[in-house]
């Protein structure tokens, strides 16, 4: 058996901490919340072996398929449907488990059955899976079956994934062309300098001629290229990379490089309109389904996706359980423009922040997609320019001398 340290929420609101035992962490949440306890965190503190340990949930092997985002909105849509078809959700399950094509979300499924034949409410058994099945959706799966319209929040759900499907979508669009670009540059100047350069060089020293200074330069960075020196630079990249990415695993350095993403040129307001997207798609959807107010922002901070937003939405919960307004924090951040500000204050006014939250997200969604499509346009010939001068500036330099030698023989 292992402990755990935990820190959880009471129904009321009140936080409680303590230890407790159990064979994993998915079990040890999983008695929590039987005690109507809404973990905050936990964390192991000892192991003790016992003859009959529960064997530990293993990730995904190197060759099995992960839970895709496809997988979980095709799942919530025949969930859905079967459940206001009427259908029991014992047989749902059976059919769904006959019905999907993820090995591992099959197996996930299994052991759901498994917990509902034993009268585990559905919400709690999903959430022992947490690679599948987030907070977020686990919330939702929750407020639905206390308010009985579980196939009202499981439609929600699938539009929710869809919603956020196209939006990862439209952001990977805008970030793979520049990517790409980059890459082929890169392998079009080191096959040139690696490759055609030398061979260039062994005819320009045959003539004992002096070289053009901007000709010399390239020659001397292809033999820096193909000499032992470049493995050196590439260990200190490599340990510049891991150590940039250790930095961002503390809280500091992950709030210093998400707010440098937000500022960035072009890229920077690609960035925002999707943070401010993500935000209202997420709160909307989760207030819309019946959670209250104070567990939808906590749900919103976990799948935020970046450290500013999150110590955002960290002061509006702070604000909110002092009894302030949710629009009073935003008009104090710069992630939200003022039309978004002014929409939440009349959401809270007339009492349809769902509503107006949904339209925003609506808005920002369209933004996103006029904003790649506006920057893919406008890079494409840029690139081809870069790419070409690139090529171009290589190919000058390699027949300066020629063009030197035939001068001198004139």
């Amino acid at each position: 058996m292992n402990n755990y340290k935990y820190l959880a929420r009471t129904a009321k609101g009140a936080t409680k901490s303590g230890q407790i035992e159990a064979n994993n962490i998915e079990l040890a949440k999983f008695s929590l919340k039987k005690q109507g306890l809404w973990v905050i965190n936990i964390t192991s503190l000892s192991s003790k072996k016992t003859g009959s340990g529960a064997k530990k949930r293993e990730g995904p092997g190197f060759f099995e398929k992960k839970i895709e985002l496809r997988d979980m909105v095709i799942f919530s849509r025949q969930f859905a449907s079967m459940i206001e078809a009427g259908i029991a959700m014992l047989r749902v399950i059976t059919v769904l488990i006959d019905q999907t094509e993820n090995p591992r979300l099959v197996k996930m499924l299994e052991e759901v059955k498994v917990d509902i034949e034993q009268g585990v409410p559905l919400s709690e058994s999903l959430a022992k899976f947490p690679e599948a099945f987030d907070r977020l959706y686990v919330s939702m799966v929750k407020a639905g079956e206390a308010g009985g319209v579980l196939d009202k929040v499981l439609n929600r759900l699938a539009g929710f994934l869809e919603s956020r499907s196209k939006l990862t979508h439209k952001v990977k669009t805008a970030m793979t062309y520049p990517i790409s670009v980059l890459i082929i540059s890169t392998i079009v100047v080191w096959v040139m300098l690696t490759f055609i350069l030398p061979k260039f060089s062994a005819i320009f020293e045959s003539t004992g001629s002096d070289l053009p200074a901007f000709t010399q330069l390239l020659i001397d960075a292809s033999n820096f290229i193909r000499s032992p020196w470049i493995l050196l630079v590439g260990v200190i990249v490599w340990f510049i990379y891991n150590a940039i990415l250790s930095w961002y695993e503390t809280p500091n350095g992950r709030y210093t490089l998400d707010n440098l993403t937000l500022k960035l040129p072009v890229f920077g307001d690609i960035f925002r309109k999707v943070a401010v997207a993500r935000f209202t798609r997420t709160f909307g959807t989760l207030i819309e389904s019946g959670v209250p107010i104070i567990t939808a922002l906590e749900v919103v901070k976990e799948s935020a996706g970046n450290a500013v937003l999150e110590r955002v939405v960290e002061e509006i919960k702070a604000e909110t359980q002092e009894g302030g307004e949710i629009s009073t924090q935003l008009a104090k951040s710069d992630i939200f423009p003022p039309m978004v500000t002014q929409m939440v204050a009349i959401g809270e006014e007339s009492g349809e922040l769902e509503t107006m939250l949904s339209k925003i997200a609506d808005f920002y969604d369209d933004e996103v997609d006029t904003a790649v499509e506006s920057l893919t346009a406008l890079m494409e010939p840029i690139f081809i320019v870069v790419l070409g001068g690139i090529v171009g500036t290589i190919l000058v330099a390699m027949y300066l001398p020629i063009f030197n030698v035939i001068k001198t023989i004139q």
